[in-house]
């Protein structure tokens, strides 16, 4: 998909047709022909663009002839199987030119519809610079706004495990700990990105960018610590409800096994009275009545000890 914006001299975002100067080219998932237009119209190297649609691509950035390319990870959502939500992230370029601003990426994402819908606070396509490090902030603030949707959906499973039996909570756990591995991975990795954007001049930068690189990067790396945070109580918390999972299983063999003892006592009362001999008491007014007795005498005591015992 191809997707040409500019800001108007009433500062309003429109969507135009050609590429010109002070533009923004939004690509996802572009076919062959966008990209060779793309390529041609805005003079980019084809492999550029080609290395951001690489979903194993690394985030770095580099500076030739006075184009800029960054590539960073930003996360996104999916679902597995089962309908539950799996956080992951993959490679979006952020290409600068002279006159032009490209993103490209493997799929679209609501962090482009915030520019999309011009729902950011001073941003215009004209302001390459700004325009780039507003995209990189709005990236870090997602990935804040998806740790605490885990740290909530985290809450919500541990309040479910706590009678549950099965295994679905640990696969849940095991997703949103595989989350948090992609999370921090890629948080690292673009940290980087902009400490050499800080460090070595890469974009040419007045005081209000310095200022919102520095907002970026305090972004960054709370959202690092965060995510590193939720990992290590996450992966505690996996090692101790196997443990809860198996103590409640543990419990409920305990009870049935019980159970099953204290209703075998009339069954074998039963069956020592049921034999074809001579039992005690058989000449007796009313003979059934012994065994009815001695097996709810033999119940309720069996029953007293478990209970004092604590068996259920």
């Amino acid at each position: 998909m191809l997707e040409i914006f500019k800001s108007t001299d009433a500062r309003v975002l429109e969507q135009v047709d050609a590429v010109s100067k002070g533009c923004w080219v939004n690509m996802y998932a572009p076919t062959a022909e966008e990209i060779m237009k793309v390529s041609n119209d805005a003079q980019v190297d084809v492999d550029i663009i080609k290395d951001a649609l690489d979903d194993e691509e690394r985030p770095r950035i580099e500076r030739d002839d006075g184009r800029v390319y960054i590539i960073v990870d930003f996360p996104y959502i999916i679902h597995d199987e089962t309908g539950f939500a799996v956080y992951e992230t993959i490679p979006i370029g952020i290409i600068l030119t002279e006159d032009n601003v490209i993103t490209v990426s493997l799929k679209d994402s609501p962090i482009i519809e915030e520019f999309r819908k011009n729902r950011i606070k001073e941003f215009y396509t004209f302001k390459k610079t700004r325009f780039a490090l507003q995209l990189l902030f709005v990236i870090s603030s997602y990935y804040l706004r998806y740790l605490k949707l885990i740290n909530k959906k985290t809450n919500e499973i541990e309040r479910e495990v706590h009678q549950s039996l099965k295994n679905k909570e640990l696969y849940a756990f095991l997703a949103l700990e595989k989350s948090l591995v992609y999370f921090t991975t890629s948080l690292k990795s673009n940290k980087v990105v902009l400490d050499k954007i800080l460090r070595f001049n890469y974009l040419k930068m007045y005081e209000e960018d310095k200022d919102l690189l520095e907002d970026v990067i305090i972004e960054k790396t709370q959202a690092i610590e965060m995510a590193e945070t939720y990992r290590s109580i996450l992966s505690g918390m996996m090692n101790a409800f196997a443990s809860i999972i198996s103590n409640n299983l543990n419990i409920v063999m305990k009870f049935l096994t019980s159970v099953t003892i204290i209703l075998a006592l009339p069954t074998m009362v039963a069956s020592f009275y049921g034999m074809n001999v001579s039992i005690p008491f058989q000449h007796i007014r009313h003979p059934y009545m012994i065994p009815l007795i001695l097996s709810a005498c033999l119940t309720c005591l069996t029953a007293f000890i478990f209970w004092k015992k604590k068996y259920f």
